[in-house]
């Protein structure tokens, strides 16, 4: 038989035994001419696509030891044998005059590929199924049907398709064999071997027709077409194995590894723009400073962590590939990453031509919107009617004098006021000089002898004046007098005694607020941020007597509070027409009369922050295992004795390994949150551990780790 006529028979028969037959003898003397009319294969009617009717997703694997779940993964997997066989024939019919050792190459691979619907298909009789009784789709078909040479068939079959088996096969032969379906187990592992060579023949021929100036993955990567993408050549576990043993180059393994891109899911896209308070006090003139860009450049990664894997992250410069190989040896699922310059996205960004699901700036600001502005059109979701006059609307929410007249009012609105903060502890808005020391003597004369004053605008306990002596210094007059010039009023409260500082969090939605989390934060006794705190369970590890206040009177008043003041603030976010993630910052504090007090509100932050951050890596914990984050400095650096953060890092890898569980979740060690090797300024490390107490107790886990 000719070759073309077997691959006309193969693709437009609609018999499965037709289909899955091949003489012994087969030519290729006449391939004719290219077939260029669209093709589609003949199936029987229980063989029909179904791509939008019935269940043709992947099966759930907890129930694998039952025999319906197994039938179902191999009647999956049958249905790709067949479309691959399909796929072959087209191949033939397209491109005639392809080598003929290529050819002969897809006549040998089609055979497999027939063999291996029939392995499939015999094995569903002996668990007593029929190939055809659930329904099949026709992705494969639809992703690689439309190839217009042979590169674009050994990219997207070879290279992806069949490549992402080498990790499926090999995986589900392990899973088989361990629930004791040891004929299963032979089946995947025969396609295992196969697979090999199915992937090595198509590297073989990708290698001699790419651009011989680009590296195999550049070649790889520009071959696919969206809605393809290396995304789709791999499947966890990754089986780095296999890939060198077909002769995949370490740069390309590692490449791939790292690899995100959404599957379908339209993606959010994330960004860091961390000043969006001082964009808030100055306008949208205002310009960062080349320290502040400095932290904004270091940590600008760490919106990887607060994403999906379909997300996507604008940075300004690429991430390291072995950086990010760590990240994902450390349990975490890495969002696709797209580099963007000071005027935003590039005009050939892809992302430009893709419906968004949601933008998701660090905060809303003048510098966020820039960023995504170029891709509202795109959205698939609300977004805030983003532009400068909601900048006003929004603006006041970051104030500090705001957050203070919602804690007196959502106080005034409650009966049981005993275990709160008092309402003259609360901060008040002095708009002069005279007012801010007539507030600071006032609250003394009321026995609060040490004063706090406050940047409407300041951020992780900066811009703020500490009166802690009897007499206002000329130095701390020209603090307020420039304040007051800048800002226009300022926040007088009192210095609390602090037993234990904690936010909470939130995430406005269009008609509703959603809990997110808890996270205790870590203070210096100036008030300075250190750290962050998550914890499995928000009051492990508290000692007795902030334990008990959380609960005393009534079980988990703590928490029905912190309800309440979510159902309070709603109204007055949404009146501002804010949609995204608010964090409150409170703290239980030591009264006059000895007793803990709780402020629960002490910062409103309408926008993510360090402790929500905690909330989302903590996602990745194994259970029973509590996390620390720090934000390290140069004063870090030196007083540790290090010239670089680079060289710091791997001496607190040394001293903590990561460790991970079985199903890859982080059970102990230190993980960077940025890259160590490119920090200039600042550097993110989150330290995981089981021993949470010690966590709560030590003021700083690193020191005493290190120590």
């Amino acid at each position: 038989m000719e070759l073309r006529a077997l691959a006309e028979r193969i693709l437009l028969h609609p018999d499965l035994e037709v289909k899955l037959t091949c003489p012994d003898k087969v030519t290729d003397e006449n391939p004719g001419k290219p077939v260029l009319r669209g093709l589609s294969p003949e199936r029987n009617q229980v063989l029909q696509f179904k791509d939008h009717q019935g269940d043709t997703s992947f099966p759930a694997l907890h129930t694998l030891e039952k025999d319906e779940t197994r039938g179902r993964v191999l009647h999956f997997f049958a249905n790709h044998e067949l479309l691959a066989t399909e796929l072959m024939a087209l191949v033939l019919l397209k491109f005639p005059e392809a080598p003929k050792a290529f050819r002969r190459g897809i006549l040998k691979t089609l055979k497999d590929e027939q063999e291996h619907t029939r392995m499939y298909v015999r094995r569903l009789a002996d668990m007593g199924m029929v190939f055809g009784q659930f329904p099949v789709n026709g992705y494969f078909w639809k992703m690689i049907a439309p190839m217009s040479t042979p590169m674009d068939y050994v990219s997207r079959l070879s290279l992806t398709f069949e490549q992402a088996n080498l990790d499926f096969s090999a995986y589900f032969a392990q899973r088989f064999g361990l629930i004791g379906d040891r004929a299963s187990q032979a089946l995947m592992e025969k396609i295992y071997r196969d697979e090999l060579t199915h992937v090595g023949y198509g590297l073989k021929w990708f290698r001699r027709w790419k651009d011989p100036k680009l590296t195999d993955w550049q070649a790889y990567e520009k071959q696919l077409e969206f809605p393809m993408s290396p995304q789709r050549a791999k499947a966890a576990p990754f089986n780095l194995k296999a890939r060198q043993q077909v002769g995949l180059d370490a740069d390309f393994i590692q490449r791939l590894y790292v690899y995100s891109k959404s599957k379908g899911r339209t993606p959010r896209i994330h960004v860091f723009n961390p000043y969006a308070e001082q964009f808030m006090m100055a306008g949208p003139g205002f310009t960062p400073n080349r320290q502040q860009k400095s932290i904004q450049e270091d940590l600008e990664t760490l919106p990887l962590f607060l994403c999906r894997s379909d997300d996507v992250v604008l940075v300004r410069r690429p991430q390291r590939i072995a950086y990010l190989a760590k990240l994902k040896d450390s349990g975490f699922a890495l969002p696709q990453t797209e580099c963007v310059s000071e005027k935003g996205l590039e005009e050939a960004s892809e992302l430009r031509r893709r419906k968004v699901g949601a933008l998701c700036p660090w905060a809303w600001s003048p510098c966020g919107y820039q960023v995504m502005k170029p891709l509202m059109a795109q959205l698939t979701q609300a977004c805030p009617p983003v532009g400068e006059a909601w900048y006003e609307s929004i603006r006041p929410l970051f104030a500090k004098d705001w957050a203070a007249d919602q804690l007196r009012a959502f106080l005034r609105s409650r009966s049981d006021g005993q275990w709160l903060i008092a309402e003259d502890a609360i901060g008040q808005s002095c708009d002069s000089e005279v007012g801010v020391l007539s507030q600071i003597e006032c609250l003394r004369q009321k026995g609060y002898p040490r004063v706090v004053v406050k940047s409407l605008y300041g951020s992780a306990g900066g811009n703020m004046l500490r009166c802690w002596e009897s007499k206002i210094s000329e130095r701390q007059m020209g603090w307020i007098a420039n304040a007051l010039r800048r800002e226009g009023a300022l926040l007088v409260e009192p210095w609390l005694d602090r037993m234990m500082d904690f936010s909470v969090h939130w995430q406005v939605e269009p008609g509703a607020i959603r809990w997110i989390g808890w996270s205790h934060l870590k203070v210096d006794d100036r008030g300075h941020y250190r750290g962050s705190l998550w914890m499995p369970s928000f009051m492990r590890a508290m000692p007795k007597e902030l334990a008990k206040f959380a609960h005393e009177g009534e079980p988990e008043r703590l928490r029905r509070l912190f309800y309440d003041l979510k159902e309070f603030l709603f109204p007055h976010l949404k009146q501002a027409g804010y949609l995204g993630p608010v964090g409150v910052d409170a703290a239980i504090f030591r009264g006059g009369d000895g007793r803990p007090r709780l402020k629960p509100v002490i910062e409103i932050n309408p926008r993510y922050t360090m402790g929500r951050l905690s909330i989302e890596v903590g996602r990745h914990h194994a259970p029973g295992s509590a996390g620390y984050l720090q934000i390290l400095n140069q004063r870090d650096l030196e007083r540790h004795g290090h010239d670089s953060f680079d060289a710091w890092s791997r001496s607190i890898e040394k001293a903590l390994p990561v460790v991970t569980d079985e199903r890859g979740r982080l059970v102990s060690g230190a993980v960077f949150l940025n890259d160590p090797t490119t920090a200039s300024g600042c550097l993110a490390l989150w330290q995981a551990s089981r021993n949470i107490k010690a966590f709560w107790e030590v003021g700083h886990p690193l020191e005493a780790t290190l120590a």
